[in-house]
């Protein structure tokens, strides 16, 4: 049984479902036969799942997310990666390279500290023991540019439908912009147009609840770029 409707807000504790009926998923949790919420977020409720999207806080790991992280230690057998969460993840060498790497090799010829990567979350343990991989299509090693946080929740608005809010942001100031579901967004472009995506993604991220947002968008990178734009 629904204790709570769908988009209604939840606070950590707060009574999802009663009984079998329904799973939880992402900040939601079972205890007997109760669902409870794990943070503050909106409810969610799709078919017999049932999730919490928080609205605030860091990013929860979840297998098959792909994420933004940063090169923070170098291991034994691979790389140590923040992205933003209270808990690490680990890059093994089998995840990160393609050929074999004898014992002893420097890992810096791959990734050194510091490098900023798009990776792929590919196992997280019931004790939040996070892997990473390189492996699939897309994910790379970020050269230059720097890093945009926002809350994790908003990265959809960010994307937008059918990824029409993104494009707009690229035609309109001709950076490249990556997005991490984990709220990491990387951006490289010109000194001045990263300025103007900067400004254009924090007005998303604060006015993400709203209705006409990317109109909005549009006049304001018009406004700022001089250039027209076709949505």
């Amino acid at each position: 049984m629904l204790k709570v409707k769908n988009k209604d807000i939840v606070i950590p504790g707060e009574i999802l479902a009663e009984g079998m009926d329904y799973v939880p998923t992402k900040a939601a949790y079972r205890v007997g036969d109760k669902i409870y919420a794990y943070r503050v977020g909106l409810v969610e409720i799709n078919g017999r799942v049932i999730k919490v999207i928080p609205l605030s806080g860091g990013y929860i790991p979840t297998e098959g997310d792909t994420v933004i992280g940063v090169i923070k230690d170098i291991l034994v057998a691979g790389w140590k990666v923040y992205f933003g969460s209270p808990y690490e993840g680990v890059l093994p060498i089998k995840e990160a390279v393609n050929e074999f790497v004898s014992k002893g090799t420097d890992l810096r010829k791959y990734y050194d500290i510091g490098d900023i990567i798009f990776t792929k979350i590919i196992t997280v343990t019931s004790q939040m023991l996070v892997d990473l991989t390189m492996k699939d299509k897309g994910l790379k090693k970020l050269v230059g540019g720097r890093i945009i946080k926002i809350t994790p929740a908003k990265v959809p608005r960010v994307i937008g439908k059918k990824a029409s809010m993104i494009s707009m942001l690229k035609k309109a100031t001709n950076c490249k912009i990556v997005v991490g579901k984990n709220g990491f967004i990387w951006i490289d472009g010109s000194p001045r147009m990263e300025v103007i995506l900067e400004k254009a993604i924090r007005i998303i991220e604060e006015e993400a609840h709203t209705t006409g947002l990317t109109e909005r968008i549009k006049e304001f990178l018009e406004k700022e770029t001089n250039k027209k734009i076709q949505i």
